[in-house]
């Protein structure tokens, strides 16, 4: 598979995990049952998993690696705080107001992320 074939995977995924997250989010703060689905717990597993595979095999044909390449390092580590705010925002938060403000935390560092990617620059002055 050509790199170009795995970059837009790479992005189709990306979006789709977004996606996927502002609709579980918004579910979420509006209790909906919905969340409690079998496929809205399975779909994200397989959309960040191609996510993740594609991430590495964009990596290894580029030969551009975290902790070489700022703008890399930047988005392991936006990537880490994303995880870690999402589990509060809809998982381990203990009230909603406590979810919610996570889940715009969770928000803004995907952004966040999505800007390094488009700048390859971890400041991200350059895209906004």
């Amino acid at each position: 598979m050509s790199y170009l074939a795995i970059k837009h995977l790479h992005i189709t995924c990306a979006i789709l995990s977004g996606f996927g997250f502002c609709l579980r989010g918004f579910w979420m703060l509006n209790g909906s049952a919905l969340l409690q689905a079998r496929w809205v717990k399975v779909v994200p597993h397989v959309v960040d998993s191609a996510l993740l595979g594609s991430a590495l095999s964009m990596v290894y044909l580029s030969s551009q690696y975290p902790f070489v390449q700022p703008w890399l390092t930047a988005k392991v580590f936006g990537l880490l705080t994303y995880i870690l705010l999402g589990m509060v925002a809809l998982k381990r938060g203990r009230t909603q107001r406590i979810r919610g403000a996570f889940f715009v935390l969770a928000l803004l560092a995907f952004g966040y992320i999505a800007g390094v990617a488009l700048s390859r620059n971890p400041l991200i002055y350059g895209v906004w």
